[in-house]
């Protein structure tokens, strides 16, 4: 084929007319396994983040929306006996040291925190991605605490909180979408 202008243009519009077809074939063949996966996910983390906590109903089919300072959170309440008996929150912060984190926070009916599982982060690795397990080590622990009786801030701050090392913006990012969950729960649980 000659090289002038119609050519390159006939060309680079059946290459994209390709690409693009490729494209929306891989996504309808992913589409559904990535939505089981992410469901999946979602389910065990709520089994994750509750332990303890007797419930007779299934929270991830009764999700709820919440909005508290313009933030809309998920609520995934646990029943017992047709009575609030706690509930997993997943709620988010968008300013961790490398954008979005998203976390999922279990409490109890008193509002004690039972457990958690960061769902997705972008954080520096070996640094603010260590917060899966930080908090839940022994010595910085948030399982147990309670917004009402604990400042749910780093301690340099000021709160209850020991920040991860070398992390601060990290922990920061975490006690905020865990404020932010607690905030949700109080709000749902007081409709209850």
């Amino acid at each position: 084929m000659k090289s002038n202008l119609i050519n390159m243009v006939l060309s680079l519009g059946v290459i994209t007319i390709v690409a693009a077809a490729a494209l929306a074939g891989v996504y309808s063949i992913t589409e559904q396994p990535i939505a089981q996966a992410k469901a999946q996910k979602q389910k065990d983390a709520i089994g994750l983040v509750l332990p303890g906590v007797q419930y007779d109903n299934n929270p991830a089919e009764e999700a709820a929306e919440v909005t508290v300072d313009g933030e809309t959170v998920k609520l995934f309440p646990a029943m017992a006996g047709g009575k609030l008996a706690g509930a997993a929150v997943e709620s988010h912060d968008n300013n961790g040291f490398s954008g979005l984190i998203t976390v999922m926070y279990g409490f109890d009916a008193e509002g004690n925190i039972t457990g958690y599982a960061v769902m997705q982060h972008a954080e520096t690795p070996g640094l603010g991605s260590k917060m899966g397990e930080w908090f839940c080590d022994p010595a910085h622990t948030i399982v147990g605490m309670n917004a009402a009786n604990n400042n749910l801030t780093v301690s340099k701050d000021g709160g209850d909180v020991d920040a991860i090392t070398a992390a601060t913006i990290s922990s920061r990012a975490f006690l905020r979408a865990l404020t932010l969950a607690n905030q949700a729960y109080e709000q749902f649980a007081a409709r209850q």
